[in-house]
């Protein structure tokens, strides 16, 4: 019962961890000379192609049937959280850094969380105080990220040498474009917040997740080559050689365009976009972890200090959206099912003897 009732919470965990990694690995690809357009179409067509047997085989009796309405709406679902999003997303990570990006996609929390109180996909009750909890738990992990962001304080000596040191080499833009990194990070959190918020409507009409994560990359990739022919016309772009290059495709494509997008869909559907985008600011937390340790990167206490504000703000919504009356139902039904297992069990030892 525990597990089951944790669940969403250990796999929204586990899509953190995987996108920590992603940060990295995209960057380096981008800094061998990867296009970043090229590489989101690459992606989404290598995750289409991953999960296209699972939502074939696995959800054939389940799957509505197509309407113009819901082809309308993987058309604009691809667009706010594949093509549009993910390209400003990377372009912005190719003008600042991991860390920065990582940062800034907590505030996706808090506009999610804004979004779904007015089309009233979120309850928020404030004589309650698992609903001011909600409230106070979003403001302070903006406040952390705004700390994170703004403010650096005293930079932390590395312990010892780096132990990846990430290639700077190939044609990539020198990272001093801050404002336009800032920008464009700023207006890919603003179209993936509209993205969670326009999922949860989508899967009451389209319960099947596998299958909208398929859509939603195969369509998402066409947005976007026909955005990426339209920019880069050299061919040199799209040729991918067995590198770094291939291996930031395949896992982007197959572990976060398809496991994790597939993780986000269901937790959606069981919990709501607030409790999805929540889980961010474990990212944000991991990559600077992981920056600092490994790849070298300046660790401010600033950092540490917002970071430490998040994972407080998170508890506090966590413990918000936690329904005490399920919870009471979950226990009162593990003790019928006791209570029946006993009964069952004396009626056959009275049948024995």
């Amino acid at each position: 019962m525990a597990m089951e009732k944790f669940k969403p919470h250990l796999l929204m965990i586990l899509a953190q961890i995987c996108y920590t990694f992603l940060y990295f690995i995209t960057q380096a690809s981008f800094n061998h000379g990867m296009n970043p357009h090229v590489y989101v179409t690459y992606r989404h067509i290598v995750g289409g192609l991953f999960m296209l047997p699972f939502a074939y085989f696995l959800e054939r009796g389940i799957r509505p049937k197509l309407t113009m309405t819901l082809l309308l709406e993987f058309f604009v679902l691809s667009l706010l959280g594949v093509s549009l999003t993910l390209n400003m997303y990377f372009v912005s990570l190719n003008f600042t850094s991991p860390t920065f990006v990582a940062s800034m996609l907590n505030t996706i929390a808090a506009l999610t969380f804004v979004l779904a109180v007015i089309l009233r996909l979120e309850v928020v009750n404030v004589q309650d105080p698992r609903g001011i909890a909600k409230v106070i738990g979003t403001l302070v992990s903006l406040g952390g990220v705004t700390i994170m962001t703004l403010y650096k304080g005293v930079i932390l000596k590395n312990l010892w040498h780096p132990i990846i040191y990430i290639h700077q080499g190939g044609n990539n833009v020198v990272k001093e474009n801050w404002v336009k990194g800032s920008i464009l990070t700023v207006a890919s959190c603003i179209a993936w917040s509209i993205w969670f918020i326009m999922q949860a409507y989508t899967l009451k009409r389209y319960p099947a997740q596998l299958s909208l994560t398929t859509w939603m990359s195969f369509v998402g990739a066409a947005q976007s080559a026909f955005y990426t022919i339209v920019v880069q016309h050299k061919r040199v772009a799209w040729t991918i050689g067995f590198n770094i290059d291939f291996w930031s495709i395949m896992y982007g494509g197959i572990v976060i365009s398809g496991l994790v997008v597939f993780i986000r869909l269901w937790c959606t559907e069981q919990k709501g976009p607030v409790f999805v985008t929540m889980f961010n600011s474990l990212a944000t937390i991991l990559v600077a972890i992981l920056a600092y340790f490994i790849f070298g990167e300046k660790l401010f206490m600033g950092s540490i200090i917002g970071a430490i504000i998040v994972i407080v703000g998170l508890y506090l919504v966590l413990w918000g959206k936690e329904d005490p009356k399920s919870q009471r139902k979950d226990e009162e039904k593990c003790c019928t099912t006791k209570i029946e297992h006993q009964e069952d069990n004396m009626m056959k030892k009275f049948q024995l003897e």
